[in-house]
């Protein structure tokens, strides 16, 4: 087992209806909000009327727009310029996790000088960051509970994971019934995405019962109740299970004291969404079994062995790669079964660019370090499977 230094700040608020708590909560960090947000949905289900309600006392800015796979330019570009224009106390994300991952981001640039670019970039750490509050509306990221968001430069074709402990949320309101709107898609992504922050984790040389029995539970949770939620959104428990086990995906209680793994997925699948701007979900979904498929081998396979047993109930007394590939199988059979497209080819991406993207990743990523290690080569060829 390994050692660990560990602490989350981030307060969370989970239940039907606990955004009432929303004006006491704000009133802590000040009265000038920049308010974040997507495409609109939270208009359409009527969230964003309820939040201006609850903040008529308040002075808020707001921020429109964001992406999934947020950008760097114009949207973190134009919300750190609104927090320094406007003198910004506080930052209120209403979304889902591009939005927050956007928001942080845009807290870190605001208290720096300099290009934004540079922190997410680390060539500078952040000294300090902005207050954040989230209120969540889709079960997926995690980003509600951790200190990392993920930022697109279109320019670049680059996709980063930015990390750092100002980062976290200061308070997350999680409420289900926020989620029953999403859709199927989103829905099935959401999951996918969880599901693969948990596998990155478990995946490892070396683990604990604990945190491997945690995370079996977490990912059955998640098989489990995605389907509850697609066969009917409105069902409160269902969707509740699945968005706490979303919370916990990347916080790192999943895998205190385990040892490295590198997220050869997420690293791979990073130089996907930045070339094509597909769902992220979608996207690790397609790469997962087949990256699986590709790194199985002697040192590998007790994972499989025991993933298989303890997740999909595999009979314990068969040959143990035999048991791995009946497991890579299920894992692919359970994303088709809930509606992900699991060909690189239904969601628009074809041969032309597969090396150039697994130069960039094995450039970028550092996957050369990972449990199962991987060169271009090998990035190139778990691509061309995906196809």
């Amino acid at each position: 087992m390994q050692g660990f230094d560990y602490q989350t700040p981030t307060r969370l608020i989970f239940g039907k209806g606990v955004v009432e708590k929303l004006p006491e909560v704000m009133d802590g960090f000040g009265k000038k909000i920049l308010l974040t947000y997507g495409g609109g949905s939270i208009k359409k289900i009527g969230l964003y009327d309820e939040v201006k309600n609850l903040l008529k006392d308040f002075e808020i800015f707001e921020l429109p727009g964001i992406q999934p796979n947020p950008k760097y330019d114009p949207s973190v570009l134009e919300g750190v310029r609104i927090c320094k224009e406007k003198d910004i106390d506080v930052i209120l994300s209403v979304g889902g996790g591009s939005v927050l991952d956007c928001s942080k981001a845009i807290a870190a640039g605001a208290k720096y000088e300099g290009d934004p670019w540079d922190l997410i970039t680390y060539k500078v750490r952040a000294k300090s960051a902005l207050p954040i509050v989230d209120i969540i509306t889709l079960a997926a990221t995690g980003s509600e509970y951790d200190m990392g968001g993920v930022i697109s430069r279109t320019e670049t074709n680059d996709k980063i994971g930015y990390m750092d402990p100002h980062l976290f949320p200061a308070v997350s309101f999680l409420d289900p019934t926020y989620t029953f709107s999403v859709s199927k898609k989103q829905t099935a992504a959401g999951c996918a995405d969880a599901m693969n922050h948990i596998m990155e984790q478990y995946f490892c040389e070396d683990s604990t019962i604990l945190n491997d029995g945690f995370m079996e539970a977490a990912l059955k949770s998640l098989m489990i109740n995605a389907k509850k939620c697609l066969e009917n959104p409105k069902d409160y428990t269902a969707r509740a299970e699945m968005m706490l086990a979303c919370t916990y995906g990347c916080n790192g209680i999943y895998s205190l004291g385990s040892s490295y793994t590198g997220w050869p997925c997420h690293g791979m699948e990073h130089a996907l969404s930045a070339y094509y701007d597909i769902t992220h979900g979608e996207g690790l979904a397609i790469i997962t079994p087949r990256w699986m498929k590709h790194i199985l081998s002697e040192k590998t396979v007790s994972r499989f062995v025991k993933y298989g047993i303890n997740v999909f109930g595999i009979d314990a007394n068969l040959d143990k790669f035999e048991i791995a590939n009946k497991a890579i199988d299920a894992t692919y059979k359970f994303f088709e079964s809930i509606g992900i497209p699991m060909h690189l080819k239904d969601v628009g991406i074809d041969e032309s660019r597969i090396d150039e993207m697994a130069c960039h990743v094995a450039e970028n990523e550092g996957l050369e370090n990972a449990w199962a290690p991987l060169l271009q080569k090998d990035i190139a060829e778990i691509f061309r499977a995906s196809l």
